[in-house]
């Protein structure tokens, strides 16, 4: 594996450890934190792994997009698209004034990001 794939999966590790953390927060946990933080840490690792396919990673949040480039070169990746849809509407909308997540928001972005982390880890083993 070469250095950049393993800079972005440690990048992605660190976005998982701090959406976990956020999410068991004795006080207070930041919600909209937990939605980005599971948002980027699968946009992370697809990216990881179109970049390790010799694929260019496109400056992008947008995994449902991500996800036609990723099964381009790995045909046995698939992802539901509805998943893909709330994951990045969590890690964006919840970022700017107007919306706030709340605990479901981020159970539900957190349990999709819990799903995908192994299978895209997978396809970069």
């Amino acid at each position: 594996m070469n250095a950049l794939v393993q800079e972005w999966i440690d990048k992605s590790e660190g976005d998982f450890a701090t959406a976990n953390r956020e999410m068991h927060a004795d006080s207070g946990p930041n919600y909209d934190a937990v939605c980005f933080h599971a948002q980027q840490g699968i946009e992370k690792l697809m990216k990881a792994a179109l970049i390790q396919k010799g694929a260019p990673a496109p400056h992008t949040h947008d995994l449902v997009y991500l996800n036609t480039l990723l099964i381009a070169v790995h045909p046995s990746w698939a992802a539901p698209a509805g998943d893909l849809r709330l994951l990045s509407r969590s890690g964006v909308t919840f970022r700017y004034p107007g919306e706030s997540a709340d605990s479901a928001d981020a159970a539900d972005a957190l349990a999709i990001a819990t799903r995908l982390r192994p299978v895209l880890r997978a396809l970069l083993a």
